[in-house]
């Protein structure tokens, strides 16, 4: 016999936890779930699966993917529709006469002498 034959491994001894043992069990319980088993195996008999039950399924989770794709499609073109009609009404409402940026003189925007150039 070897020593980890001899050795019982830890938490295999009796139940240490303080709880009592379950309470003793009414007379005619194991009657009691034997009719209900037996019961609930003969429903159980008795129920048949629809032949077409995967295909009815996938036939519907595949239109309703098509659904959501096309939706999903019509939305993203209506906001792109949006966006270009926004921005097209935006960029026509701005003024035709020249803006303060360029003033079509031509002359420096600052008063003091510029950056010293390096000529190569």
């Amino acid at each position: 016999m070897t020593h980890r034959e001899a050795t019982p491994s830890r938490g295999t001894g009796p139940d240490r936890t303080g709880h009592e043992p379950a309470p003793p069990r009414p007379p005619g319980a194991d009657r009691t779930e034997r009719d209900l088993r037996d019961a609930l195996e003969a429903l159980a008999g008795g129920v048949l699966p629809d032949p077409d039950a995967y295909r009815t399924a996938r036939g519907e989770w595949l239109r309703r993917e098509r659904r959501r794709r096309l939706v999903l499609a019509v939305l993203v073109a209506v906001v792109f529709a949006l966006a270009t009609l926004i921005g097209l009404w935006v960029l026509n409402q701005a003024p035709s006469d020249p803006g303060v940026i360029f003033s079509g003189d031509g002359a420096a925007a600052a008063d003091g002498p510029s950056l010293p150039r390096v000529h190569p």
